[in-house]
């Protein structure tokens, strides 16, 4: 139990990181694109030996370059140029909040899920808390706006995901590999022949660090720790765990950043991580059907 917890613990904090680390190159030297190429980049290298020797599978199928390109490609297209316009401590309401809002209605509409009154309240209370984020930050931040839509986009992007690894059956190191190789051969030859670029030696601090928390940790070590804290805790445990994240994330974004703190930004916080928090431990289908932020990973 107490290593299922530290497993669950450094997820956590490595998800809660990856808003601080996105929003910090949303605002560097280096462009939207060329951290997504960095992340998908860094993650192939690492993943293709592993995908050769001992994760074999065919990897273009219609099942996969589906999933890799709304999942990884799509989610990352959105987050991304997000991150560049929307405050991390918003960011940290949205993203975590949107996404087991709209896979939960996802679901439902699918007829995968029925909800019950806890599941209900979840989705009310991550509701209020966006809505009352929108209505206290846009009147004096309209040119975040779409910044709020593309956070909303890319958490659109993982719930749709979520929902399709579930209902096809992919396990995580699949869907991992999936998304790091399908996005590389569809984006990079994209990235290097048309797209803009701002990448140069002078910003090799800001790379590196890109490199090694978006190519390393917010994907392949964040995998290897949720899986194995919903092996040791069980998904319920483990999902409930994900709702200090907003808690943490928004936090550390008004410290790090100077990120105004206000009580409306409090409310939302505490509504969407207590939202998260009840729509992980409610009820619905018996635990094989059961779908979190599968598989845990940005």
């Amino acid at each position: 139990m107490n290593k299922g917890f530290l497993f669950g613990g450094i997820a956590v904090l490595i998800w809660s990181g990856f808003i601080l680390v996105s929003r910090y190159g949303g605002i560097g030297p280096l462009l939207p694109y060329d951290i997504i190429a960095i992340r998908y980049g860094t993650c192939s290298l690492i993943l293709l030996p592993v995908w050769l020797t001992v994760q074999r599978f065919q990897l273009l199928t219609l099942h996969n370059i589906m999933i890799g390109l709304v999942g990884g490609l799509a989610y990352a297209l959105c987050v991304f140029q997000g991150f560049a316009l929307t405050p991390a401590s918003h960011a940290a309401i949205l993203l975590p909040g949107l996404m087991p809002l709209v896979i939960g209605l996802l679901s439902f509409g699918l007829g995968e899920e029925h909800f019950t009154g806890l599941k209900s309240l979840s989705i009310a209370l991550i509701s209020f808390g966006v809505i009352a984020l929108l209505w206290q930050a846009l009147p004096s931040q309209s040119n975040s706006v779409m910044g709020y839509v593309w956070l909303a986009g890319g958490a659109s992007c993982w719930a749709l995901f979520s929902v399709l690894v579930k209902r096809w059956g992919i396990n995580p190191w699949r869907a991992t590999i999936s998304l790091a190789l399908v996005t590389s051969l569809f984006y990079l030859p994209v990235y290097i022949l048309w797209l803009p670029k701002n990448i140069a030696w002078e910003y090799w601090p800001d790379i590196a660090l890109q490199m090694v928390y978006q190519g390393i940790l917010a994907t392949i070590i964040q995998l290897v720790c949720y899986v194995k804290a919903v092996q040791l805790l069980g998904p319920r445990r483990m999902g409930s765990l994900m709702a200090l994240i907003p808690i943490i994330a928004g936090t550390a974004a008004t410290i790090i950043f100077q990120e105004p703190f206000h009580w409306v930004l409090l409310a939302s916080l505490i509504l969407v991580s207590c939202g998260v928090w009840l729509g992980n431990i409610a009820p619905t289908q018996p635990e094989r059907n059961t779908l979190r932020q599968e598989p845990g990973h940005q």
